[in-house]
C-alpha cells in the first residue's frame, strides 16, 4: 500500500514512518512537510535512510498538494499541537485555524480526488474543559486522582479515564476546537464520498526525538531541561506539580493503524477511538520530577500558582474501545518511554536549542 504521512518530519510523523519501515509490511512510504517547525530538518536524513520519499509542501496551500502522487491512504500527523496555540503570543489564532482546520480540508480534498483512505491523528483536548476542571480530585502520592469513593461522575468518565462519549461541549480551547471540527469534517467526507476514515484521539504522545518545547511535549521538555539544569516551574494548581497526564509512544499506534488500513466498512460510531497509555502510564509533573531525580540527577523546581488558560488537573484517556475494536493495547511502558527520552537527551546536548524557535 502507498501511504502518505503529512507532517512527516515532526516527531510523530517520523516515528510512524520508522515503525512502518521496520515492521516488514513493505508499504511504500511518502511524506511531506513544510519544515517550519524547529528541529524538523534533523529528521530528513533518517526518513530518506528508511526509504521514505519526501516532498516539500505546506498543507495550508492546496496547490502544494497538486504535484503529490496518487496514494492509497493518508495519515494526517500535521498540526500545531499546542493547547496554547493562538493565545500564547507565539502563533496567531488565524494561523492555528489555517494549519489545523484548513489543512485538514485540503487533505480531505486530496483523498477525495484519489479515493484514498484517511486517518486523522486527533487529541484528548477535544474533551470539554469545564467538567474536567471541576473534577473532585484528591492528592495521592504527589498526584491528583479521582477519589476512590466518588460517585456521580460526568457521563463518559470512569476510574479508567475519559471515554469517547465524554462531552466535547465548548470550551475546549482554540486548539481543541480546530481538532474537533477537523474530526467532524473528516467523518462527513467519509460518509459523503464513500471514503474509509478513522479518527484516532491520542493521549500525550512522547518518546525520543520529540521536540523540546513544554507546550508540545512536556515529558521530553522536562527531562531535557532537567538534564541541562534549566529553570523549571510547576504552574497552577497551587504550584505543587500534581496535575496528571498519561503518555503514549507513537509507534504503539502501528498495530491499530495496520488494521485500519485493511478494515472493512464500520459504523460511523466506531470510527472515533481513544488511544492512550491509560492509567498505567499516567503521572504528575511532581512524579516526573521524582523520576528525573532518581535517574538523571538532582535539580530544583520553582512554583507559580498562577492558573494557565485551558489547564485541567487530570487527563487520562480510556482506551477500552480500542481494545474492543482493534484488540489494541499500548506496548511501551511509561518508564521505558522516559528512559528513551533521557538517553536521547544525553546523546543530543543541544536538543533544546535545536528544537526551540527562540
Amino acid at each position: 500500500m502507498r501511504i502518505l504521512i503529512s507532517g512527516v518530519c515532526g516527531f510523530v510523523g517520523t516515528t510512524l514512518a520508522r515503525a512502518f519501515a521496520e515492521s516488514g509490511a513493505r508499504h511504500e512510504l511518502l511524506g511531506f512537510d513544510n519544515f517550519i517547525r524547529p528541529g524538523s530538518e534533523t529528521n530528513r536524513a533518517e526518513l530518506r535512510r528508511i526509504g521514505t520519499r519526501l516532498f516539500h509542501g505546506d498543507l495550508r496551500a492546496a496547490s502544494d498538494l497538486e504535484t503529490l502522487p496518487k496514494v492509497d491512504w493518508v495519515i494526517d500527523a500535521a498540526a500545531n499541537p499546542s493547547v496554547l496555540a493562538g493565545v500564547d503570543g507565539r502563533t496567531s489564532s488565524r494561523q492555528l485555524v489555517e494549519h489545523n482546520l484548513g489543512g485538514t480540508v485540503n487533505m480531505l480534498e486530496f483523498c477525495k480526488q484519489h479515493r484514498a483512505g484517511f486517518t486523522l491523528l486527533s487529541t484528548s483536548r477535544v474533551y470539554a474543559i469545564a467538567p474536567l476542571a471541576a473534577l473532585p480530585v484528591e492528592v495521592n502520592d504527589h498526584a491528583f486522582r479521582l477519589p476512590v469513593s466518588v460517585s456521580g461522575l460526568p457521563a463518559g468518565l470512569s476510574a479508567a479515564g475519559v471515554g469517547e462519549s465524554f462531552s466535547t461541549q465548548a470550551p475546549v480551547s482554540l486548539y481543541g476546537a480546530t481538532k474537533l471540527a477537523s474530526e467532524a469534517l473528516a467523518l462527513e467526507y467519509g460518509e459523503t464520498f464513500g471514503l474509509p476514515v478513522f479518527v484516532n484521539r491520542c493521549g500525550v504522545l512522547a518518546g525520543a526525538g520529540q521536540f523540546g518545547r513544554a507546550d508540545q511535549g512536556i515529558f521530553a521538555y522536562w527531562i531535557n531541561a532537567w538534564l541541562r539544569q534549566r529553570p523549571l516551574k510547576y504552574i497552577g494548581f497551587g504550584g505543587h506539580g500534581h496535575q496528571v497526564r498519561d503518555c503514549l509512544h507513537p509507534r504503539d499506534l502501528l498495530p491499530a493503524l495496520e488494521k485500519q488500513l485493511a478494515a472493512p466498512a464500520l459504523a460511523a460510531a466506531d470510527r472515533t477511538v481513544n488511544f492512550s497509555g491509560g492509567a498505567d502510564s499516567a503521572m504528575s509533573l511532581r512524579q516526573l520530577s521524582d523520576w528525573c531525580a532518581a535517574n538523571v540527577g538532582a535539580h530544583s523546581v520553582s512554583a507559580d500558582s498562577t492558573p494557565r488558560p485551558f489547564d485541567i488537573p487530570w487527563m487520562v484517556l480510556d482506551s477500552a474501545k480500542a481494545a474492543r475494536l482493534w484488540s489494541w493495547r499500548p506496548s511501551t511502558r511509561a518508564p521505558e518511554i522516559l528512559a528513551e527520552i533521557a538517553a536521547h537527551a544525553r546523546a543530543h546536548p543541544q536538543w533544546l536549542e535545536v528544537s526551540s524557535p527562540f
